[in-house]
């Protein structure tokens, strides 16, 4: 009896745990079908599955599964309205890669006017 409770405690831990992981937002991103559906939602406050699928050669399955990337990294929300559910953007989570990319812009910012510098000087 002993192992029984023992191997249902730790099937329990590891759903738990399963729960508590978080996806990788630039994870979540790398993927040019996410990057799409993330554009998509962006344009709409809310969107239904068939709608999204609509917009992409693969079926909803597919669509689905990229959508649950999306949720774990927090960046899609959803809720269920009759036998369906609908779709929307949480833009929260982008602040990140747009932070990240921040520090990136900075530096070219800098090349290209030291750059123009350099080509004053010639002249």
């Amino acid at each position: 009896m002993d192992t029984i409770w023992c191997l249902l405690l730790l099937i329990l831990r590891e759903k738990v745990l399963n729960r508590l992981r978080q996806r990788d937002v630039y994870e979540a991103i790398a993927d040019p079908t996410r990057r799409e559906l993330i554009h998509l939602l962006a344009e709409e406050e809310e969107s239904p599955l068939h709608y999204l699928t609509g917009h992409f050669s693969t079926g909803r399955t597919a669509v689905s599964k990229h959508l649950a990337v999306l949720k774990e990294a927090e960046l899609v929300m959803d809720r269920k309205v009759g036998r369906e559910r609908r779709y929307r953007l949480n833009p929260v989570p982008l602040k990140q890669v747009q932070d990240w990319l921040s520090h990136y812009e900075n530096f070219w910012k800098q090349k290209a006017a030291a750059l123009n510098r350099l080509v004053e000087e010639e002249n």
